[in-house]
């Protein structure tokens, strides 16, 4: 990553207020683009996001609420950027809901899990995903510029191994919900539809699938997690930036329809 790569961009970043959401601005902010960042009425703004604000100012970076399950919030961000002159040439669907142990207020046996909390998973990290795009990308077809980054997750591609979770003294046992993974599986085949149907005007669209970030997980399962991958580590933030600017950049100007995979290399085997 250089500090120049995307100087003159513009990127929209869903979910900006969530875990990761400053971790990929941070990224698109060093590399020269400005950011806008989207997130619910009701997200707090964390500490990570507010220290961006003091160091970019509004200059660089800028916060507008809306909801990405709700397609006339999307569109009323859109016009904001338009009348603002911010209109994106970088769309990263970041926003999304993971379904960890400390989140959940309570476990399942996968015979009794309601159909609502699987529904609501697909709603934000596929429909989501898909009406942000519907949103932005038609402008970024029109002038033929433009990169679409979906974030997925190594769940995408293998199951969750049950066993991270063991230890965990809850009644049923905790189980991943399987509607993270199904829900990634088909953010990456989103991806594929989009640089398909865009690619002769320009647009790219890819997906970067992130394995476990470190942060605060226990050490149980730190340590069962790590030992499954190559690189023996889990990810730390700096590790994600370049993927993102790498796709997000003319590094990656003949790149389209792939899922760049930044694991550790746990999805080898």
């Amino acid at each position: 990553m250089r500090a120049g790569d995307l100087v003159g961009e513009v990127a929209l970043v869903t979910g900006a207020l969530g875990r990761l959401g400053p971790i990929w601005i941070e990224g698109l902010l060093e590399a020269g683009a400005r950011a806008v960042g989207l997130d619910l009425a009701e997200a707090k703004i964390p500490d990570a996001f507010a220290r961006l604000l003091d160091r970019h100012g509004e200059e660089r970076l800028r916060l507008v609420r809306a909801d990405v399950t709700d397609r006339e919030s999307l569109l009323h961000a859109r016009e904001w950027c338009r009348h603002q002159g911010w209109s994106p040439s970088v769309l990263l669907n970041n926003a999304g809901i993971d379904q960890p142990p400390t989140i959940l207020p309570r476990s399942y046996r996968v015979e009794d899990i309601p159909a609502d909390l699987f529904r609501g998973v697909f709603d934000v990290n596929v429909l989501g995903a898909f009406q942000a795009i519907q949103s932005f990308g038609p402008d970024m077809v029109a002038v033929r510029h433009g990169s679409i980054i979906n974030i997925g997750s190594l769940y995408a591609a293998v199951a969750p191994d049950q066993r991270f979770y063991d230890h965990l003294p809850t009644d049923p046992p905790f189980l991943k919900p399987p509607a993270y993974g199904a829900s990634k599986a088909a953010v990456v085949n989103l991806t594929k539809y989009f640089a398909a149907l865009w690619g002769p005007y320009r647009v790219r669209v890819n997906a970067l699938s992130p394995g476990g970030v470190a942060g605060g997980q226990d050490e149980a399962f730190t340590r069962k997690y790590v030992a499954r991958v190559p690189l023996g580590r889990m990810a730390e933030p700096a590790d994600l930036a370049g993927p993102l600017i790498f796709l997000a950049s003319e590094a990656a100007r003949y790149v389209t329809g792939i899922n760049l995979k930044v694991d550790g290399g746990f999805t080898v085997w």
